[in-house]
């Protein structure tokens, strides 16, 4: 039996780039997060125990979003790391993060990486 979890359209405000203008800047970025893991307890007990917390999972995405970074994809890296050692019941993450105004040419609603991992 399979379950998920979804974390939608996060909106946080980080320092993240190469350039020195956007660890001082910053801007707006959205992370996407999706979580497979055996919930099937929980539907039964009603029970938070027997579950895996939205809030943790959230205060982990938040906690290292705030940590700046070059790449987006050591923030997804280190947020998969994370989530797979604090919750080991979880058996593939799959992490989305946007940045809104990348520094480039053109116009766009954002620039994005996608990682996912299954344990």
């Amino acid at each position: 039996m399979n379950s998920k979890i979804f974390i939608e359209n996060l909106k946080i405000y980080a320092y993240h780039g190469v350039l020195p203008e956007e660890k001082i800047i910053g801007t707006y970025y959205f992370v996407n997060a999706e979580f497979h893991a055996d919930l099937w307890k929980a539907a039964d007990t009603d029970d938070l125990n027997d579950g895996i917390s939205y809030a943790d999972l959230n205060d982990i995405i938040r906690e290292e979003m705030l940590i700046p970074s070059k790449l987006l994809e050591n923030v997804a890296g280190r947020i998969i790391k994370k989530i797979h050692e604090k919750f080991p019941q979880i058996s593939f993450v799959k992490i989305k993060i946007t940045k809104t105004a990348p520094p480039m040419n053109g116009e766009c609603s954002g620039a994005s990486v996608e990682f996912s991992a299954e344990f």
